[in-house]
Formats: structure tokens, C-alpha cells, sequence
């Protein structure tokens, strides 16, 4: 067969470990030629195909990134999009379409699957918002990523008495802020799903800092958190080829509503895309690999318009409409976890 890839939406730890382990599974064990489509969607709508072989991966397993490039291009945005992609395919006599991304890039791939397009859909987000798979490769680095920040400001907010915000991803959903609060021992966490109070944060940490004397204080906010309504103006923001509106921001505003009315000095810290960037965890090396094998194996059972997930520890294929339905949202339970340890 002549099996291509791509790389969709932002960068992640741990994608070339699965364009790895497809490639290498394909060309070793199944005799498959492997191709790439450089730049995500773009790449298919152009034509711009590559070769690839298991000596392109060579050195790849920990490099962070996507050697093959991404985009956030949507063919059904772009004139005669569906139909340029589908003729990139027939044009390289491509048999099956292995897509590696989020949900808009899953969501393209569900729509061309529902079209006739033989397409395998691979889960990647740091965000670790889809609904189908327990977890997806990326978030475990995302999260170390932060901790391993947060505990360094853990130690200049206590030499100055300071209130460090730390701004991390998430978009629609707070696991990186949630699972990050609780390993880095956070004074608090804002997340999309629960619009917060300022006045109660500043409360929380005026009781910290006030009445229990010399006292840092950490507060993790997702970039998609928003406060309750009349609380904090909150600027608006352009949107990309998907409808979503680029985030970024929510921790200078709450870091200066916190020291208005606090007087305590602040400071915010904006993680940005150091989450997303170096090299992969070994729990994301190993998941993505075994993402990548999966895929392949379902390009050559022939079950296209699926996407590979992980299910209580097993990697299992469902439906890609089932992948896109919804957003997986942080479990409360998992929040109240974190919530016993504001204050």
C-alpha cells in the first residue's frame, strides 16, 4: 500500500514518535511506501507530498515538534478544498490517509471519512480535551513542563513575599492548570470549566498573605478561563481558520485586578509555547508509539473513519464522529481534588 501522513494544529511532544513507529511498522512489516503531506491540511489541499522512509526518523524519537510542519489550514475554508485534497490522493495513488491531530484536524478527517476518503485518525493534544481516549501524548510533557516552572517560582515568591500567576494552555478545558496546581502544590487553579470570582481569589490570598504572615502564593489559570460575568473586563480576541479566538492574556489582567486590590506586589508569568516545545516525556514517547501502531494496523484491517484511543491501558479504535462529538471537560472529581488545597 501507499500509506501518507500528516500533522495537523499545533505542534506536540511526541508527534514524530508516531509518524516514527507508523513508518517503521509500514516499511518493515507490511512492505507499505511512505509519504508525507508537509504542513498539515495545506500540504494536502497544494500537493506537497514527500517521501518517507524509516532513515527520515532516524533521530527523531525524542526531538519535539513535527518534522513533516503543521498548519491550522481548513480545506472546507478553502475554495474546491475537499476536492484538491482528494485529488492529491488519487494524484500519488495513495491508498489510506493517516491524520495526526486535535479536534479540527480530526474533525476534517471525519468529515473526508464520511466522503469516501480512507483516512485513520491519530488523537493529539496537549490539552487533552478528547472525549474518546482517556489521554493523548503531549499533556504528560505539557504538564511536567509546568511543574517544573512552578516549583522554580515557588522559590523567588517566597524571597519577595510576591503573588505569581502562571498562565498555562487550555483552551475549553483546564486539565494541564488542574493536573499542574496539584503536582506544584498550587495556592489555586482557574479553569474554562468553572468562571471564577476575583474577589474570592483575592480573598484567598489576602488570607494567606494577611493573617498567616510572610506567605507566597501561586495561582494557575488556563488561558481559556473567564471570570464571572462583571467582574473583570476581558478583552476580545481574533479568531483562526477554525472560529477560535486566539487566546492569551487572562493572567496579565488577573495579575494586575490581584495586586489593585490586594496591594500585594504580583507578577505574571505567560508559559506560552514552551509547553508545546522539546523533547517528549517518556510516558508520551511510549503512548505515541503505540498510537502509531495502532494506526497502521487499522490502515491495514481496512477500518477507516476511526481513530485510535486508549482505554483502560489497552489502545482501542472508535468512530471519528465519536473522537469530535465533544470536548472532555475535567472531571470534577479530579478538580476537587486541587480545591482542597486552595488557601
Amino acid at each position: 500500500m501507499r500509506v501518507a501522513m500528516l500533522t495537523g494544529g499545533g505542534d506536540c511532544p511526541g508527534l514524530n514518535a508516531v509518524m516514527r513507529a507508523v513508518v517503521r511498522k509500514g516499511e518493515r512489516i507490511h512492505g507499505d511506501q511512505m509519504l508525507g503531506l508537509r504542513d498539515g491540511w495545506r500540504g494536502a489541499v497544494q500537493g506537497d507530498v514527500v517521501d518517507l522512509s524509516v532513515e527520515t526518523f532516524r533521530g527523531t524519537l525524542p526531538r519535539g515538534g513535527t518534522i513533516l510542519g503543521s498548519s491550522r489550514t481548513n480545506p472546507y475554508k478553502v475554495d474546491g478544498g475537499p476536492d484538491a485534497v482528494r485529488k492529491t490522493l488519487a494524484d500519488h495513488d495513495i491508498d489510506a490517509l493517516v491524520a495526526i491531530g486535535g479536534e479540527d484536524t480530526l474533525g476534517v478527517a471525519a468529515r473526508l471519512a464520511d466522503e469516501g476518503v480512507a483516512v485513520v485518525g491519530v488523537p493529539k493534544t496537549i490539552d487533552n480535551d478528547l472525549s474518546a481516549t482517556e489521554l493523548t501524548f503531549g499533556f504528560d510533557t505539557a504538564v511536567q513542563v509546568c511543574v517544573d516552572a512552578i516549583d522554580r517560582l515557588h522559590t523567588t515568591a517566597e524571597s519577595h513575599d510576591r503573588v505569581m500567576v502562571v498562565e498555562v494552555m487550555g483552551r475549553h478545558a483546564g486539565h494541564i492548570a488542574t493536573w499542574a496546581a496539584i503536582a506544584g502544590g498550587a495556592t489555586m487553579v482557574l479553569v474554562p470549566e468553572h468562571p471564577f470570582d476575583v474577589d474570592e481569589v483575592t480573598r484567598v490570598i489576602e488570607h494567606r498573605h494577611n493573617e498567616r504572615g510572610r506567605f507566597a502564593s501561586i495561582v494557575v489559570v488556563a488561558e481559556g478561563a473567564t471570570p464571572v460575568a462583571g467582574t473583570l473586563a476581558v478583552a476580545s480576541a481574533e479568531v483562526d481558520a477554525f472560529g477560535h479566538a486566539r487566546l492569551g492574556g487572562i493572567g496579565d489582567m488577573l495579575a494586575r485586578a490581584i495586586e489593585d486590590r490586594t496591594g500585594f506586589e504580583t507578577r505574571a508569568i505567560v508559559l506560552g509555547h514552551v509547553q508545546r516545545g522539546g523533547t517528549p516525556t517518556a510516558f508520551d514517547r511510549v503512548l505515541a508509539t503505540r498510537f502509531g501502531i495502532g494506526a497502521i494496523d487499522a490502515v491495514h484491517d481496512g477500518a477507516f473513519g476511526t481513530m485510535v484511543a486508549l482505554r483502560a491501558g489497552d489502545i482501542v479504535r472508535v468512530p471519528l464522529a465519536e473522537a469530535t462529538s465533544e470536548l472532555k471537560l475535567v472531571d470534577p472529581a479530579v478538580y476537587d481534588v486541587a480545591s482542597v488545597f486552595f488557601g
